[in-house]
């Protein structure tokens, strides 16, 4: 299936690793020209390197109010263009309710919620008909996880700003999605299944209740997350697509 993605142009933040550089990857391979972002400069140039000549680095944090107009400007002069944004922000600390310090919280409020809707917001004020804003959120958003009290927080928060937005730029022709990864095999999701006393026990347990009795691979969540940014998903918007195996319950 061609997803119409040739020499379409998108910038993908927290692209280094995990979600994010899986999401890039599958765009590259799809012929998307990216702009990918971290906040680690050699992480990012090595990043954009290993995925060729379609992609290029820019090390940013999202918490940076200046953050949209550079990753944009980045966008427009090194590939003339600019037809999406995915955001994807790394996970913030774990920790139970009674744990988490202040500064954990604010921390976390400008990187994981202000910093994308900063993001967002400007995007939308770039993009053309046919343009998208996607999010890389969680499976958080229905149904809390134990010990990840910010995200638990913060991440349904942003699916309700996506879905506020879907509607403000729907008649406009702009296109708003989020993802929502339950357990995939990414270094975040290892670091916190060793947080168990048995990390092996843990997982199998975790297996035990997903309907397709696995992890999932980042390049299966990378793969859904270029289609819904593709022209091929040019009627989906306002929506919260869940990556999962069958995990979530409930429709």
């Amino acid at each position: 299936m061609d997803l119409g993605l040739k020499d379409r142009v998108y910038v993908v933040t927290g692209a280094t690793r995990g979600l994010g550089n899986a999401s890039a990857r599958e765009l590259v391979a799809e012929g998307a020209k990216v702009v990918v972002t971290g906040r680690d400069e050699k992480r990012v140039a090595d990043a954009a390197a290993e995925l060729g000549p379609n992609a290029h680095g820019v090390a940013v944090d999202n918490a940076d109010p200046q953050a949209a107009a550079r990753l944009i400007g980045a966008a427009r002069e090194r590939f003339g263009g600019f037809d999406g944004i995915l955001v994807s922000v790394g996970g913030p600390p774990a920790g139970f309710a009674a744990d988490v310090t202040d500064e954990q919280w604010q921390t976390a409020f400008e990187s994981v919620f202000l910093g994308a809707v900063r993001l967002a917001r400007a995007a939308a004020a770039e993009l053309e008909d046919g343009g998208v804003v996607g999010f890389v959120l969680s499976g958080s958003v229905y149904e809390p996880i134990p010990a990840l009290t910010i995200s638990n927080a913060l991440r349904p928060g942003l699916a309700g700003f996506a879905k506020s937005l879907s509607d403000e730029l729907g008649p406009r022709g702009v296109r708003v999605v989020g993802v929502l990864p339950g357990r995939i095999d990414t270094d975040r999701v290892r670091e916190l299944d060793s947080l168990s006393a048995d990390p092996e026990a843990t997982r199998a347990a975790t297996e035990s209740r997903i309907p397709l009795r696995r992890y999932g691979t980042p390049q299966e969540f990378g793969r859904t997350a270029a289609f819904l940014l593709s022209p091929a998903a040019s009627y989906v918007t306002g929506v919260m697509v869940s990556v999962d195996g069958g995990a979530r319950h409930g429709f």
